[in-house]
């Protein structure tokens, strides 16, 4: 199964300026601006809902034993905040 190149930050800031009749630099600034408030929002409230795609969720990962592949030692691993990313059923549904 031969798997596509996924599309550039460029080729995707050409597309939007193409299909919304908005110059490069604009469409730009627009995923800049998406991004900051997705990070932002995550942050503070721990969610940030991209609706028709899914969801940022910030979770807290608990501490557990842990094995170093190289050396096979055992070792502890700390809990610590992790951001996970849930597909919405509609985007899903449109991909798959």
């Amino acid at each position: 199964m031969a798997t596509a190149k996924p599309i550039t930050k460029s080729q995707l800031i050409s597309e939007l300026a193409d299909k919304l009749n908005v110059t490069k630099k604009d469409a730009a600034s627009f995923l800049d601006v998406l991004a900051a408030v997705a990070y932002k929002e995550t942050k503070k409230s721990g969610t940030f809902v991209l609706p028709g795609f899914g969801k940022l969720v910030k979770a807290q990962r608990k501490a557990r034993i842990g094995r170093n592949p190289a050396t096979g030692e055992v070792i502890k691993i700390k809990a610590k905040t992790v951001v996970k990313f849930r597909v919405a059923k509609a985007c899903k549904d449109a991909v798959l």
